[in-house]
């Protein structure tokens, strides 16, 4: 994974006012988390930010560019906004080169399993550690040509080498079972409605 390098300014101001001053210039509210250090309150750049994201996902390995000189960090919480959807805050981590992190990464199902089947996605993301300088963008677990009934359990998922899973190895992660036909899908509308209609004839009597 590539480093993005990143312009980030010292907070000197706190509070829902002045984070949101921060955003209406453009920046995030942020703050560097460090071992055995005090957290540093920064202001990121809304869009090279979103833009690391993007391309790189949430594991995106940044240079924040301070007065100090270069830090890198890792992405630890992003907070989006649930309505508006642009980001409110982040919380970053201090790494170095040459050492191991634990984080998510995306599980992505690709490929086309045997006809008359339906694929599930149980886990759609794996912890594993790796080094800071080769984190993985995401796991790709190929369902082409697979039965209904099989399944694919986390320490069952490729990685690459020096990865190291996290994630409980009997974790289910696909599970490709027997699609459902019309007529089952029917019947199960169905028992639905009659669920439904029991509880209001019910009252309806009572009253």
């Amino acid at each position: 994974m590539a480093e993005v390098r990143i312009n980030a300014e010292p907070r000197t101001e706190f509070g829902k006012g002045a984070a949101r001053r921060v955003r209406r210039a453009g920046q995030i509210p942020a703050v560097l988390y460090g071992r055995g250090s005090e957290p540093v309150h920064l202001a990121l750049p809304a869009l090279d930010f979103a833009r690391a994201l993007r391309e790189n996902g949430r594991n995106a390995v940044l240079t924040l560019a301070l007065s100090g000189g270069p830090q890198l960090a890792l992405p630890k919480t992003v907070v989006t906004h649930p309505i508006r959807n642009y980001i409110e805050h982040v919380d970053l981590l201090v790494i170095k080169r040459g050492e191991k992190v634990v984080v998510e990464v995306p599980v992505h199902v690709v490929g086309d399993a045997l006809p008359g089947t339906l694929v599930r996605q149980e886990l759609d993301r794996l912890e594993v550690e790796a080094d800071v300088s080769s984190i993985p963008e995401a796991f790709e677990v190929s369902v082409e040509n697979i039965e209904a009934g099989t399944q694919i359990l986390a320490n069952q998922v490729t990685l690459p080498a020096g990865v190291e899973l996290r994630t409980d190895p009997e974790h289910l992660v696909v599970h490709v079972v027997v699609s459902p036909t019309a007529e089952a899908m029917g019947e199960g509308e169905e028992a639905a409605e009659e669920g439904e209609e029991a509880p209001a004839a019910a009252a309806s009597e009572e009253s």
